[in-house]
């Protein structure tokens, strides 16, 4: 039942616009396609974004109007009213009068399907891979395929019909044009909002000024970015926020721009997006971030989410503390910026006042003279919780360290810098004695905890290893290192509890 004078979520479904009234702010997009829009082709297997099982396509008009960004997504926690304004594809979509995509022949011809329970997800991922063009090498596939788990097939059909789709002849609908299609594009002009969409315990602004003006009639709400986080709070906690203020539309937020200086990252943009930033312009941080959740979960989150949440875990933190990013904080329009390790206080603590929110994150660019690199040990390669996480930027003349900033995941009960392990280093200079040093003060700087990712012991050997793994990187080149990963393969691999 819709409410008298409500507002309708808007959204662009094969080729029609749909109007939904009367549901919960809480609706995920998965529970739409199954309980209301009976699209039962989207599957619920963890409801957490870790399986794949329920990935749809989302595409958003760009802001010039002109383009669509297609992207995979994880239905079962990303809320229904999030994509208000936007194009929601789905398995069923890809039906073309009785004619499989070609991204469904090829799973068909290489065996890629048994029990067909992931096998819808699997084929959405790559049909988002495959709307941008032509065939994609096989790792692209792969990595295309992280967000998608199958427990029966086996990955190798799966990843051989990714590589295999464009064999095929294009199809009417669907094909890597499809990004510029009136048909798209055209009806999503039309869903353009000038104006925040205002529901039942559900606000999402268009500007900074409509933000400000949500927050000062609901300073209680739930600020809610990619969902990534807060998704599992509803469908894992069963937590019913009453009232949702969503960043994701704020145009203001959404900016990513590099200047002479810094870049600075809106806080709603994604993490897809902040992070193919951050690696132009420190390309050794590309596997750190391709093992940043999946693709569909960094097609939801945001990089100011991850840092709002100020989890002890949240990877992102340790990288940017290393680099030096401040975070831009606004309230009203009164705005003050500090040093991104100021803002963590304590456990889900911050210095953030009541209203007060991350408008940005601000990065100096790299230097000619820094060293940077990023680890994350973890007991699975990709989509795995880190035990113990480290970014490391060291500035350096010579042997004489200029400055060093060295951060931590996983050591305490926030993200923070190792301050001694930092000042043995420039004290003792850029050689192996001075990371043996600066390896040894890390127990001076964290007493950590024991929990099921890793022990205290481990945590802490792994630590002072990952300083000495930085330097090998820079000196020792990868023969020496190869010998040392092997080593710390193994440490990782034992993780014994205390």
């Amino acid at each position: 039942m819709s409410t008298a004078g409500e507002q309708a979520i808007r959204f662009l479904l094969d080729g029609k616009i749909v109007s939904v009234t009367g549901v919960p702010a809480t609706l995920t997009v998965l529970q739409y396609l199954r309980e209301v829009a009976g699209r039962t082709g989207t599957k619920e297997g963890c409801a957490e974004g870790d399986c794949g099982a329920c990935t749809v396509v989302l595409g958003r008009l760009d802001t010039d109007g002109e383009r669509v960004s297609y992207r995979a997504i994880n239905a079962c926690i990303r809320l229904l009213a999030t994509i208000d304004g936007h194009e929601l594809v789905t398995v069923e979509s890809l039906q073309e009068q009785q004619v499989l995509h070609p991204v469904q022949r090829a799973m068909i011809d290489q065996h890629a399907s048994q029990c067909g329970f992931c096998t819808p997800g699997f084929v959405m991922s790559l049909f988002a891979l495959y709307l941008q063009g032509a065939e994609q090498p096989r790792a692209r596939v792969i990595e295309a395929l992280a967000g998608n788990l199958c427990r029966c097939t086996g990955y190798r059909p799966i990843v051989e019909a990714g590589c295999r789709m464009h064999d095929y002849p294009a199809p009417l609908e669907w094909h890597a044009g499809a990004s510029i299609s009136p048909a798209h594009v055209q009806p999503l002009r039309q869903l353009r909002r000038t104006s925040a969409l205002r529901l039942p315990g559900f606000r999402a602004p268009r500007t900074l000024d409509e933000l400000t003006d949500a927050l000062q009639e609901w300073p209680d709400a739930l600020l809610l970015a990619g969902g990534t986080d807060v998704g599992l709070w509803i469908t894992k906690q069963l937590r019913e926020p009453t009232r949702i203020v969503y960043l994701g539309e704020v145009a203001e937020l959404r900016t990513l721009e590099r200047d002479a200086r810094q870049l600075r990252i809106g806080a709603a943009v994604t993490l897809t997006d902040a992070w193919a930033a951050l690696v132009q312009e420190w390309p050794v941080l590309a596997e750190f971030a391709q093992r940043f959740g999946s693709p569909p979960i960094r097609n939801s989150g945001t990089l100011g989410g991850n840092v709002a949440n100020g989890s002890p875990i949240g990877d992102s933190i340790p990288v940017l503390i290393a680099l030096g990013a401040g975070v831009e904080l606004r309230s009203g329009r009164q705005v003050r910026r500090l040093a991104l390790e100021e803002l963590y206080l304590g456990y889900q603590q911050q210095s953030r006042a009541a209203g007060e929110f991350i408008s940005a994150l601000l990065v100096p660019l790299a230097s000619a003279n820094q060293l940077v690199a990023a680890y994350k040990l973890a007991k699975r390669f990709e989509q795995d919780i880190s035990g113990v996480c480290v970014a490391v930027a060291v500035r350096r003349d010579g042997t004489r360290v200029l400055e060093a900033r060295i951060a931590y995941g996983g050591m305490a009960a926030v993200p923070a810098r190792a301050r001694s392990a930092e000042a043995c280093l420039q004290r003792a200079g850029w050689c192996a004695a001075g990371i043996e040093a600066a390896a040894a003060a890390v127990a001076e700087d964290f007493r950590p905890l024991s929990d099921q990712r890793a022990s205290a012991g481990y945590r802490l050997q792994a630590a002072a290893n990952l300083l000495r793994r930085f330097y090998l990187r820079q000196e020792g080149g990868d023969e020496v290192l190869g010998v040392f990963d092997d080593r710390l393969a193994a440490l990782a691999a034992a993780a014994p509890a205390d």
